[in-house]
C-alpha cells in the first residue's frame, strides 16, 4: 500500500505523458462535453431554486484542485519543494482562485479577469500541458491538473450561459494591466531566485516540449514577443463578441 502511495501520488522518471495523443484528446474532449452540456441544461439551471449549490460544487472543486497540487507536494517528501518551482506565481494557479470566487459570488469583475486570462493564456497548458511529461494517466497529478484546468472553463462558460456574464473592452484592459503586474512579480521572482526559476515561462525555454519553444531565448526579444501576442489574444478573445453586438445592432435598425 504504502508503494502504491508513493506511486500514485509521486512523479517518474521517464515520459509518460506525450501531446496529442489519444490521451490528450479524450480529456479536453470530456471537459467540452461537460460544457455542452452546461449550454443544453441552461434554462434549467437558471430556473432552478438551488442553482446556488451548482455554483458553489465548482467553486469548491476548483480550490479543492488547487490546493490538492501543495497538499502532494508535503506529502511525498521525495517531490521538488523549491522556490524555484512552487511559489503561487502562475496565471492558472490564480485563476482557479479567482474563479472559485467567481462562482460562489457571481462575481462580474472576476469573471472579466478570468475570462481574458483563461483564452489568452491558460489555453496553451491545454494544448501543451508541459508539467504532464513524466505524470501520465496512472499518477495523481495527472488528475489534478486536468481538473485545476478545465474547470476554470467549466466556471466561465457556466457564468456566460446560465447567468448571462460577457466580457467588455474595457474589462480586456482591465485584466491586461493586472497581468501586467503579475508578469513584473514574476520577472522579480526570476531574477532573485536564479537559475531554474521561469515563473510565466519569461526567463527561458521549458524544458519539455512546449508551444512557446517558438519564442527566442533572448529576455528582451521574448518580451517583446510575448506582449504582442498576448495583446493580439486579447483582441481575438473579445472578437466573438464584438462581431455578435455588430449583428445584434445591424438587427435592430
Amino acid at each position: 500500500m504504502k508503494e502504491f502511495f508513493h506511486y500514485f501520488f509521486g512523479e517518474g522518471t521517464e515520459v509518460e505523458f506525450e501531446i496529442f495523443t489519444l490521451t490528450h484528446l479524450l480529456t479536453i474532449l470530456a471537459g467540452v462535453a461537460v460544457i455542452f452540456a452546461i449550454y443544453f441544461f441552461r434554462d434549467k439551471l437558471a430556473a432552478c431554486k438551488n442553482e446556488h449549490r451548482w455554483r458553489y460544487a465548482i467553486g469548491f472543486t476548483m480550490i479543492i484542485s488547487e490546493m490538492a497540487y501543495y497538499w502532494r507536494l508535503v506529502g511525498i517528501p521525495e517531490l521538488e519543494k523549491s522556490p524555484q518551482a512552487n511559489l503561487p506565481i502562475a496565471v492558472c494557479g490564480w485563476l482557479v482562485i479567482f474563479g472559485s470566487f467567481m462562482m460562489i459570488g457571481k462575481n462580474q469583475y472576476l469573471f472579466d479577469i478570468c475570462y481574458f486570462w483563461a483564452f489568452c493564456g491558460t489555453v496553451f497548458a491545454l494544448l501543451t500541458p508541459t508539467v504532464l511529461t513524466y505524470a501520465g494517466p496512472t499518477r495523481f497529478r495527472y488528475y489534478q491538473f486536468w481538473t485545476q484546468h478545465l474547470m476554470i472553463y467549466v466556471s466561465l462558460f457556466y457564468m456566460i450561459f446560465v447567468h448571462k456574464m460577457r466580457p467588455t473592452i474595457r474589462a480586456a484592459v482591465k485584466a491586461y494591466v493586472l497581468l501586467v503586474v503579475l508578469a513584473v512579480i514574476a520577472y522579480f521572482a526570476n531574477r532573485m531566485l536564479g537559475p531554474g526559476a521561469n515563473y510565466l515561462f519569461m526567463a527561458e525555454p521549458e524544458e519539455t516540449p512546449s508551444i512557446l519553444d517558438i519564442l527566442p531565448p533572448n529576455f528582451a526579444l521574448r518580451i517583446a514577443i510575448m506582449t504582442v501576442a498576448i495583446a493580439a489574444l486579447y483582441v481575438l478573445a473579445y472578437l466573438p463578441w464584438y462581431l455578435r453586438d455588430k449583428r445584434n445592432a445591424e438587427n435592430r435598425q
